[in-house]
């Protein structure tokens, strides 16, 4: 237990969340991953044992607890060998229900954040869009107000569980003339006439539901405008650094995952007449991977304790994903080696891990993007301000 972040009660609460994953969740994971489908039944009893509710209010339902259970909780999913079930998990919990209970009205949070707690409504967050992709500012989506209902048309793609979701958190452009002055955020209804969903066929992450999704003038009561016209964007970029966070932490944590699996294969493999954790250059690459995933899982424990005190990481938190996703593809790749002709067989876990791992660096902004976002502030001084809501 590392005592500077964790208490008996955060470890605690780990055991109790890993016994529960190996008993609910890991029976059905191959199931799940060639299916493409989480069935709704395990959202149900994540609502019941209050996991989505870890960081939200306690007046909707939630726990109000800190940060550091959200790290344990996005840890424990990493070792339980599926991308995608973690990510339609934590999309949901830290994603779509992150801005329905930071931009959201009383009604709206009364109608979609309770359930959401509950495991009843699952959400999804649509800001990429096909010819956008990093370019959030950029994005051609659009709701123009007519009366009392604003008219949505547009895309979006790339968006974790875009498919089976109860409804949708949706960045899309109020005023196209302002630019990212002019971009809100708006929650629909899945049913609302007009929209439709198509899924994506992923190199990983299979278990989870990735979507194209297309809005052919969907009206969206004026009420479901969360909080103020215009300033979607900064809503946006103030949560960034949350998920890029969440990115940064879902690495170290496969990393680790991999790594510990590789140890105890190595422990039982025998070559040469004895177990190959003998032999000098396994073991030297075995420090190093240790030594990457130490320092990484380190730094991101402490921009975590930043982020519950309440300071703006948004520097600290792209350095976070942009390194330790980085880490992951790298020790997971050397891991898979270590197994030889084994880590390439989908039976043993690491192929899966391998697969998964990949998209770490592209999705929430990619490494090329981060990179650009951090020379910003340390070359140009830019200055990133959260927003006022």
């Amino acid at each position: 237990m590392n005592a500077l972040y964790f208490t008996e009660e955060h470890e605690l609460f780990r055991k109790s969340f890993q016994d529960f994953l190996q008993k609910e969740v890991v029976p059905h994971i191959d199931k799940w991953e060639k299916s493409g489908t989480i069935e709704r039944f395990i959202w149900k009893k994540f609502g019941e044992m209050g996991y989505f509710g870890l960081n939200q209010p306690e007046e909707y339902g939630g726990m109000n607890l800190d940060i550091f259970y959200t790290v344990i909780f996005l840890e424990e999913l990493q070792k339980i060998n599926s991308g995608g079930f973690a990510a339609a998990m934590w999309a949901h919990a830290y994603l779509a229900m992150t801005h329905v209970n930071k931009e959201g009205d009383d009604a709206i949070k009364k109608k979609y954040l309770t359930p959401s707690i509950e495991g009843d409504k699952i959400g999804c967050l649509c800001i990429t869009e096909p010819f956008g992709g990093s370019d959030v500012a950029g994005m051609r989506s659009t709701a123009i107000k007519k009366g009392d209902k604003y008219i949505l048309n547009g895309s979006k793609t790339f968006i974790t569980n875009g498919v089976y979701s109860d409804y949708l958190v949706v960045a899309v452009k109020t005023d196209p003339d302002k630019g990212n002055k002019g971009m809100s955020i708006f929650i629909v209804d899945r049913e609302t006439p007009g929209i439709s969903a198509s899924k994506l066929d992923k190199l990983g992450w299979r278990a989870s539901d990735t979507a194209e999704i297309a809005f052919d003038d969907v009206e969206i009561p004026a009420e479901n405008l969360m909080g103020e016209e215009g300033k979607g964007f900064s809503y946006i970029m103030q949560h960034f650094a949350l998920e890029r966070l969440i990115m940064g932490i879902n690495a170290h944590a496969r990393a680790e995952y991999a790594l510990d699996y590789t140890l105890g294969y190595m422990g039982e493999r025998e070559a040469f007449g004895r177990t190959i954790d003998k032999f000098q250059a396994l073991r030297h690459s075995v420090a190093d991977m240790a030594s990457e995933v130490e320092m990484n899982k380190e730094f991101n424990y402490s921009i975590a304790k930043r982020l519950n005190d309440g300071q703006y990481v948004v520097k600290e938190a792209s350095m976070s994903k942009l390194l330790s996703t980085k880490m992951a593809d790298k020790v997971i790749y050397d891991c898979l080696q270590m197994l030889g002709g084994y880590g390439y067989m989908e039976d043993y876990p690491l192929a899966r891990m391998f697969r998964d791992s990949r998209l770490g660096p592209i999705g929430g902004g990619t490494s090329e993007i981060l990179r650009e976002i951090i020379a910003k502030m340390v070359i140009d001084k830019k200055e990133y301000k959260p927003a006022a809501k």
